[in-house]
């Protein structure tokens, strides 16, 4: 790095903001344009408008200026490819510049950690114009910044195919366990029965609960959060309970859930099943959650397999457009088939519970393939900038 100066993105660059464009947004429209989500879905998903306020040029690097709540888009770039084809959206600028390889340039910015760090005290994280042409960037001669290129494009694409791979076999994984699934039920026996679910037990909800009935302290109160979480094995955070008293009240006049009861989230994310295997007291939100009881004839967790297997299909008896909601009377009518013997039934809720075990273990490989590939690419970065990287092979 001892030819390497370090010099402010303003004194080798120019900055230019983007407009707002929501009032000429047009399907049909010339131009793509550039927003945050264009950028963090690296250009697939996008509008159009024929009105090019921010025309842009190939070779310029567009930045978020501003953060979304999943907090990855800040800082992000995307690197110009064609002309006359982007217009740009506010809060998202370009970096123009001709003293650099591209690349080079793209590479170094791309999620700049003093960009990412860069706090200005408020609620959501947002770049201005000083706080991007102060960042302090190397400059190189011309000929290493395209060796370093060449090396990162080589890099990037051997763990680009890494992380496809990888994620190609953790869909192939859940696939595997869904087609399995879905044919134990669809297929069946001759001798199975099939009936709705209100032929088989009750299904209904919660009493209300009001805001002014919650307390500091006394009875865990689940929302679909909750469910969502204990339904994948995950420890909660509580964050609302309700008195004793209205507890008890409840649970001697309308009943509360029991061990094999099962609940399933009805409204938003619709399908995450919760069975109930132990005494623990809590109630949970009306309306939000289904409450499946007394279905004797079955096996708490044979019902939760037969559900799980046409989830997709029993989302679209959702209704609602501005959320999908599920109803009970929907769901009523829904029909499942089941062997008579619960003996029968358990042993199919064993061979799925040990496949689904299986599964899960392959999707924790695999996810953790692609969180070392994404933290490989952070590393390949770092020795890149501080004059370490001397060949592709960092990535063997």
């Amino acid at each position: 790095m001892k030819n390497w100066e370090v010099k402010k993105l303003g004194d080798v660059c120019s900055f230019f903001n983007g407009q707002a464009h929501e009032r000429c947004i047009d399907e049909n429209g010339k131009y793509k344009l550039i927003n945050s989500k264009f950028v963090s879905s690296e250009g697939e998903n996008f509008k159009r408008t024929n009105n090019a306020l921010s025309p842009l040029f190939v070779n310029d690097i567009v930045m978020v200026m501003s953060d979304v709540p999943n907090g990855k888009t800040l800082a992000k770039c995307f690197v110009v490819d064609k002309e006359d084809t982007y217009t740009l959206n506010q809060r998202i600028c370009v970096i123009r510049s001709n003293n650099f390889d591209t690349r080079f340039l793209y590479y170094q910015l791309n999620r700049n950690k003093y960009l990412l760090s860069f706090d200005n005290g408020e609620n959501q994280s947002n770049l201005r114009k000083d706080d991007i042409l102060n960042c302090e960037i190397f400059v190189p001669p011309l000929p290493e910044q395209k060796r370093i290129v060449a090396i990162l494009d080589e890099a990037f694409a051997a763990i680009a195919k890494a992380k496809a791979n990888a994620e190609q076999n953790l869909k192939n994984a859940k696939e595997l366990f869904e087609s399995y699934l879905q044919g134990v039920f669809e297929q069946g026996n001759k001798n199975w029965e099939t009936k709705c679910l209100d032929d088989l037990g009750t299904i209904t909800s919660s009493k209300r609960i009001y805001k002014s009935e919650y307390v500091k302290d006394g009875v865990p109160f689940y929302r679909t959060k909750e469910i969502k979480e204990l339904s994948n094995g995950k420890n909660i955070t509580l964050e609302l309970f309700i008195s004793r008293e209205r507890y008890n009240e409840i649970k001697k006049s309308f009943g509360v859930p029991q061990i094999n009861d099962l609940l399933m989230s009805a409204v938003g994310t619709i399908g995450e099943i919760m069975v109930i295997e132990n005494n623990d007291e809590f109630y949970f939100k009306d309306g939000n959650i289904v409450w499946f009881k007394e279905f004797k004839s079955l096996d708490t967790n044979y019902l939760k397999f037969a559900l799980t297997a046409f989830v997709e299909k029993i989302k679209n008896l959702a209704i609602g457009a501005a959320y999908s909601a599920l109803t009970i009377e929907k769901l009523n009518k829904y029909q499942i088939s089941y062997p008579k013997s619960i003996e029968e039934q358990q042993t199919i809720v064993q061979k799925l519970d040990a496949l689904a075990t299986e599964t899960k273990k392959l999707e924790a490989i695999y996810q953790q393939k692609i969180n070392d590939l994404e933290e490989l690419k952070k590393s390949v970065l770092q020795k890149a900038f501080s004059g370490e990287l001397k060949t592709a092979k960092v990535i063997a």
